[in-house]
């Protein structure tokens, strides 16, 4: 008997233990829901008390002149030139002497020819209709030929489209290379026709280098034709700092060696010196563990950002790649605490943020207001 209660004793106590047990686990377990629910609120409060932040630093940004988030044009850099819209508009509708007359009046000035050329090609590739009609007509005119080259490229990135290779279908990447491979073809025609001082069809070649993979040495190959040509001719140095960044086909190191060198061999006023900074970003963005607050702080950057500042300055308006030098510029001087001088950037820019860093971004308007309602905020007195 004393047996028998000895081991009810256990296995009571045992029990006792385990209802215990399962009582504490029940009571844990409400009490990280409360403390789960606490926080969720708490997370909602912090949300909604940033957005509000947000939005007085919107309110205050378009008080002082700044452009409200609805009337931010994603597409273009710039304003697009009156003389380039009626152009596009003649074009379209079947006027190829118009947009024939309006490339060559570049003459040789071969980054204001690359500025013309592209947004007819990035019309032909809707609709080609005109652009035929200009070949039949001039079937050896290089400048047709260029922009039929320009346009291959235009319509096998449009297949392809701007998503990462993962995001990307394999049906894609054939039809993009498929077309690549006839753009290539067109972009060696159009070289053929071109005058010998002309590195335009050439340039239009670096963006076919990139998605085909060209080896380097082919590409090096290519890059000669350009430079030997116009060696400071900031589309080209532009584009192949695409080809040797580490998503295509180099590493950040010869991005880096590449846009320095590119850097150094420009002018006061070639505005050469975005390609290091194009560098330094394209490598924080590829990189997870760069933190741009820090990242950017380094002296090497900031150094970077006070040439391009002067070399800026030493362009003037004037240069077709002053609205690309002047994105780039805000957006590093924002994340180096440099706010009033990036507000300054901000104001030349304001309103046309189709350009690298914002279109980088799956929100570009996010991330441009992000960086401009905090730089304006925290100059507002001097603003």
């Amino acid at each position: 008997m004393t047996v028998v209660l000895a081991v009810l004793c256990v296995l009571g106590a045992l029990l006792l233990a385990v209802v215990c047990w399962v009582l504490r686990g029940v009571f844990l377990i409400r009490k990280a829901k409360r403390l789960e629910a606490e926080i969720g609120a708490l997370d909602a409060r912090t949300e909604a008390d940033r957005s509000d932040e947000q939005a007085r630093k919107a309110a205050a940004a378009v008080a002082l002149g700044f452009v409200a988030e609805s009337g931010l044009d994603t597409d273009h850099p710039a304003p697009v030139p009156a003389e380039r819209l009626a152009v596009l508009e003649a074009a379209r509708s079947g006027d190829w002497e118009a947009a024939a007359a309006y490339v060559e009046a570049a003459g040789e000035d071969w980054q204001e020819r690359l500025e013309r050329v592209r947004p007819l090609a990035e019309a032909a590739a809707e609709d080609d209709a005109w652009l035929l009609a200009w070949r039949t007509a001039r079937p050896a005119d290089p400048t047709a030929a260029l922009v039929h080259a320009d346009t291959g490229v235009m319509v096998a990135w449009n297949v392809r489209g701007s998503r990462s290779g993962r995001r990307t279908t394999q049906e894609q990447f054939r039809l993009f290379h498929q077309l690549l491979t006839t753009a290539r073809a067109d972009a060696h025609a159009a070289q053929k026709l071109a005058g010998p001082a002309d590195p335009c069809p050439y340039v239009v070649e670096q963006a076919i280098a990139m998605g085909l993979g060209y080896a380097h040495e082919e590409y090096r190959r290519l890059w000669e034709r350009i430079t030997e040509r116009a060696p400071r001719l900031l589309w080209s140095h532009v584009a192949g700092l695409q080809y040797w960044c580490a998503k295509w086909q180099g590493s950040h190191e010869l991005a880096m060696e590449y846009a320095r060198a590119s850097a150094a061999a420009g002018k006061p006023g070639d505005l050469l010196t975005l390609l290091p900074l194009m560098a330094y970003f394209e490598q924080e963005t590829y990189e997870d563990d760069l933190l741009p607050e820090t990242y950017y702080k380094e002296p090497e950057i900031v150094a970077a950002v006070d040439a391009a500042l002067a070399d800026l300055a030493a362009a003037g308006h004037a240069h077709p790649g002053t609205p690309r030098m002047r994105h780039m510029l805000a957006y590093l001087l924002f994340w180096q605490d440099r706010d009033a001088e990036a507000v300054e950037q901000f104001r030349h820019i304001d309103g046309y943020i189709g350009a690298v860093p914002w279109t980088y971004a799956d929100e570009p308007k996010r991330r441009y207001l992000y960086a401009r309602d905090w730089a304006v905020d925290v100059t507002a007195p001097d603003a």
